[in-house]
């Protein structure tokens, strides 16, 4: 069924507009009597049948909302920017695996900078992301940061009584993955920490590490920043599944 993001000030007057009112029109030619999904990006979802339809607005008869359970835990994903168009799959991939937050970082090796508009790019990359496979939550995309500047505000971590920070490292003494998920068996919320080609530098691990964040091996090949990202996200997501 097609899905389309209704936010949640529009939700009781259950009207799309903008590019979803033309989405649904112009492009997916839906008339009135047909049946969509919409969802409000805070987890929330429901059936919706379309009463009238024009390319600037759509009304709509909501059924029953549904509100799933969050995914477990919570993820912050703190992305170094990749060279390329490797962001635009990372944030997609990260959607569908059910992160919180993405907060992308400006490191000392970080090779592309980002323009203005990068970020809304992005959060319209999650948003299709949501979309297409069926996640009722947007994360919520930050503005790119320094490195030094996000780890001098608190690193990002959300609140939460037991929230693990982790940061994919190949520097020496960094524990496997695994063993350091299946030591915290109780973790609510997690910051996952992933750097640039290259790697951090030597500076910016160590600060990390001061700020509490525990360096994860994944394995004894150098993955590429995407595979690092995805690597990460499955087992989380695989170790504390219900």
């Amino acid at each position: 069924m097609p899905r389309f993001h209704l936010p949640p000030a529009d939700w009781q007057a259950a009207v799309l507009s903008g590019d979803e009112a033309r989405h649904l029109t112009q492009v997916l030619r839906i008339k009135p009597g047909e049946t969509i999904t919409v969802f409000d990006g805070h987890g929330t979802r429901a059936a919706a049948e379309v009463l009238t339809a024009s390319r600037h607005e759509v009304a709509l008869r909501l059924g029953e909302t549904i509100t799933p359970p969050a995914p477990r835990p919570e993820i912050t994903l703190a992305q170094a920017i990749p060279k390329g168009k490797n962001m635009d799959l990372i944030v997609q991939k990260a959607v569908e695996l059910g992160v919180a937050a993405i907060q992308p970082l400006v490191t000392k090796n970080t090779i592309v900078h980002p323009g203005e508009g990068k970020s809304d790019k992005w959060r319209r990359t999650a948003l299709e992301a949501c979309k297409q496979c069926g996640q009722d939550t947007l994360p919520h995309i930050a503005d790119p940061l320094p490195f030094e500047r996000w780890i001098a505000r608190g690193a990002g971590i959300l609140p939460a009584a037991r929230a693990l920070k982790l940061i994919a490292s190949l520097a020496p003494g960094a524990n496997p993955l695994r063993e350091v998920l299946r030591a915290h068996p109780e973790t609510a919320a997690a910051t996952l920490l992933i750097g640039p080609e290259g790697d951090f530098t030597a500076e910016e691990t160590t600060a990390a590490m001061t700020a509490g964040f525990l360096p994860v091996s994944l394995g004894n090949t150098v993955l590429r920043v995407e595979t690092a990202t995805l690597f990460c996200l499955s087992a989380l997501r695989y170790e504390f599944s219900a």
